[in-house]
């Protein structure tokens, strides 16, 4: 993938397509690194080493979207005489060696107790999964949010992806061993870690996507000052992910998970009063904005680790890796379902609020003022209702997580 990038633009054949399928590579890649991680923690660590273990690896993840755009756009204007930005994706064959030599030292020191031949797999089904849910993200993506919630190929992506889920459960019901345990499935635990998983993604989509765009549209800063009022919000998620595995240890996943989603919901309740001069309030040094967005990512970072430890206490060795690409799974899922119904909402509101305005200025440049003035007074509101509807639904992700997940951790046994 990074090759395929690296050289884009080099050849005629290597053009916007070739880009594309290159950063496609590289996604297929990365989202595969994440699950295969927690998995690897999960067996090489157990009890509260292993939710150690497991919110260190999150808050690195976490870490690199805060540091990961920083280290590109310096690298690649030090590298400018060295090819620029493709010396940043040549940079990432030796750096994918080191992680893969470590991978392959760690794996070493796991004492496989189960281990599970590769005829044990069911490459038909996992494939038809994998289509499925790859055909619902390019049906849920939205191409262009500030105009419409789904994109021109929504019906017949939609229409694909159960066509193939379909296939997939029949099949499914047809084996005697399915792709996913039917114990899993049937777990209250797991499905109240699912549903909450996919609750997170819908509310954590607000954030990283609607913050930016209210710093633009309401609060007047520039592209680079709408990404770095992003930053305490990034810089909080690491923070909450490495503390969320501390505190999962002693008070327990559904204790520490419930907590944090719960801060979140009170941060997005103090988002939803913010005033088109809220970045001058300060609460001593600090932005109260700043401050608000900090402990909104710190209650989402406290969730990862909980959550993810309570579906690894329920499988046994050989199920790991498939119980943290499900947690994945549903948090990117309820991102993309989030995005396209938070892009549905705010384009809805955005006119109903808006309406037609009635501009009575003789003056023309008073009038364009005076329709600015609207223009940022409608989104402040649809900004103020979104984040209130994100509150709402931490909130319900509390109440899943208190209802589903057991108050101590049992052993796994699927």
């Amino acid at each position: 993938g990074s090759v395929m990038t690296a050289t884009a633009g080099l050849w005629d054949f290597a053009g916007l397509p070739w880009l594309v399928a290159g950063r496609f590579v590289q996604g297929l890649g990365g989202g595969g690194l994440v699950p295969l991680s927690l998995a690897l923690a999960a067996d090489l660590y157990q009890d509260r080493s292993r939710t150690v273990a497991l919110g260190s690896i999150a808050a690195l993840q976490e870490a690199g979207s805060v540091f990961g755009p920083l280290y590109g756009a310096g690298l690649a204007a030090a590298a400018a005489g060295a090819g620029g930005w493709r010396f940043v994706f040549w940079l990432n064959l030796p750096l994918a060696a080191v992680c893969t030599a470590g991978l392959v030292l760690g794996a070493r020191r796991v004492k496989a107790a189960e281990p599970a031949p590769a005829s044990s797999i069911d490459w038909p089904s996992a494939t038809l999964l994998g289509a499925g849910l790859g055909l619902l993200v390019l049906a849920l993506y939205p191409d262009d949010p500030q105009h419409r919630a789904t994109n021109t190929l929504f019906l017949p992506a939609a229409i694909a992806a159960v066509v193939v889920l379909g296939v997939y459960g029949w099949r499914q019901l047809r084996r005697l061993e399915p792709l996913i345990p039917r114990d899993l499935l049937r777990s209250r635990a797991f499905a109240g870690a699912t549903a909450a998983n996919v609750l997170i993604g819908a509310a954590l989509i607000v954030t990283l996507v609607d913050v930016p765009l209210l710093g633009r549209l309401v609060f007047n800063l520039d592209e680079l000052g709408s990404g770095l009022l992003l930053t305490q919000f990034l810089v909080g998620l690491p923070v909450g992910a490495l503390a969320g595995g501390l505190l999962a240890g002693r008070l327990g996943d559904r204790a520490t998970a419930a907590a944090g989603i719960v801060l979140s919901a009170i941060a997005f309740v103090q988002m939803a009063g913010w005033r088109a001069d809220e970045l001058s309030l300060h609460a001593g040094p600090l932005r109260q904005a700043d401050i608000a967005l900090g402990l909104c990512g710190l209650g989402f970072g406290l969730v990862i680790a909980p959550l993810t430890a309570s579906v690894l206490a329920l499988t046994r060795g050989r199920f790991h890796g498939l119980a943290t690409s499900l947690v994945v799974l549903a948090r990117t899922m309820g991102m993309l379902v989030g995005l396209s119904a938070l892009t549905a909402f705010g384009l809805h509101r955005f006119h109903q609020i808006l309406g037609t305005p009635v501009l009575t200025d003789p003056d023309l440049r008073a009038r364009v003022k005076h329709l600015e003035q609207l223009v940022a007074a409608a989104f402040l509101q649809e900004y103020r209702e979104i984040f209130l509807i994100a509150a709402a639904v931490c909130l319900l992700a509390a109440v899943v997580i208190a209802w589903s997940l057991p108050p101590r951790r049992m052993s796994g046994d699927i």
